[in-house]
């Protein structure tokens, strides 16, 4: 019992430092506008869109006519690269776009590459001199005006690196239950307010939507030092931060992701594809992180349960202070991590009935990364846009 109720005052120790102190990461108010005061550019920069496309057929007539019609005062023009798609994405693209559009056909990925960087490195190489790289995927949406606000903000706080993180879908059951998590969760890793200090070390980026100076990405190296990587944006975003550029990360709901996750399962891949790659492989990592999450999520809610059932049983009963102790703490911990769930919930539309429930979602999520850690020790891999 002294060290349950000590692990459990520990825990609601850790989410008051998580409230307070860990960057404010719960907060969503990291957004576009407030750096854009100093009005536009006396002269726009050029800019290239680069699209790594595998298989996207069916997603593209929702998103890339968002892209083409951005009406950007400068030069712009959408490099759609086709990675060896076998669905007619290559035609696809073709039949929508005009004169601002041109479909690149990747060279085969050289040893060593990952499918992804290698497109992106395919689509800088066809960028030319432009001076502002975007690098979107193929599912994301644009609100009109978007790409024009990124330019301006660049430009205004001379960032090397601007990213948004796109409204993820979150219309099916399952999107409803763990997409507004999987957003919750990437902040608490890299907290957007300390990626944005120039003070600070920590580095990340959202991959749907990264606009990147390419001056400054090509003294950086261009993309051949994070050639193998498998989280690219956060590799990116390290690269350039690494190399004393300005870096920025923020919400917005004008950059919309299409991709649907209709089933669990479809989430499950998703996390499961990089989840380990996140912790470089390593077994002590992830027996880590399994036992932080059990910590952290689940034993408040553990010892609210036993302290209430304890106190339920009476005054005179054994270990009644006990109970009240653990009472206190788990339920301490376990409404300061709702509260802290509750601006994602917001930004998503969702009730703020859905907080208490985050320690089971967290859960879900710590067994998707056990999958990961799984598959690959059994040389699986994870299936992606047919890829393992």
């Amino acid at each position: 019992m002294p060290i349950f109720m000590a692990a459990s005052a520990l825990a609601a120790a850790a989410w008051l430092y998580l409230l307070a102190w860990h960057g404010q990461y719960w907060r969503t108010d990291q957004r576009l506008p407030a750096l854009q005061a100093g009005g536009p550019p006396p002269a726009w920069p050029s800019v290239v869109a680069v699209v790594p496309a595998r298989n996207e057929a069916a997603v593209l007539p929702e998103t890339l006519p968002t892209l083409l019609g951005q009406n950007y005062p400068g030069p712009f023009r959408v490099l759609l690269v086709d990675d060896a798609s076998s669905d007619g994405t290559a035609r696809v693209a073709t039949g929508l776009g005009g004169q601002v559009l041109r479909v690149v056909a990747a060279r085969p990925t050289p040893p060593g590459w990952a499918g992804k960087v290698w497109a992106m490195s395919e689509g800088l190489r066809a960028a030319g001199e432009a001076q502002y790289v975007l690098f979107t995927d193929a599912d994301i949406a644009y609100a009109p005006g978007s790409l024009a606000g990124l330019v301006q903000a660049a430009e205004a706080g001379g960032y090397a690196l601007m990213s948004q993180m796109a409204l993820l879908r979150a219309r099916s059951f399952w999107e409803r239950l763990l997409i507004p998590a999987f957003v919750y969760f990437f902040a608490q890793l890299y907290p957007f307010r300390r990626v944005n200090s120039r003070r600070s070390r920590t580095a990340a980026a959202a991959g749907g939507c990264m606009l990147a100076r390419r001056a400054a990405l090509v003294s950086a190296g261009g993309l051949e030092p994070i050639k193998g990587a498998r989280i690219d944006d956060v590799a990116l975003a390290r690269l350039l931060k690494r190399a004393g550029q300005a870096c920025w990360l923020g919400l917005t709901p004008e950059v919309i992701s299409r991709r649907r996750y209709a089933t669990l399962g479809e989430i499950w891949a998703m996390v499961a594809r990089s989840a380990y790659t996140q912790l470089r492989y390593s077994p002590a990592a992830l027996a880590g992180t399994v036992l932080g999450l059990a910590w952290l999520y689940l034993l408040p809610v553990v010892a609210a349960l036993t302290g209430l059932a304890i106190l339920a049983a009476g005054t005179a009963a054994p270990w009644a202070r006990e109970g009240a102790w653990l009472a206190a703490a788990g339920l301490g911990g376990w409404a300061i991590m709702s509260l802290t769930y509750l601006p994602v919930l917001r930004l998503y539309r969702l009730s703020a009935a859905r907080a208490p429930g985050l320690p089971l979602i967290a859960a879900a999520y710590a067994a998707m990364t056990v999958s990961s850690a799984w598959r690959h020790h059994r040389g699986l891999g994870v299936p992606w846009k047919g890829r393992v």
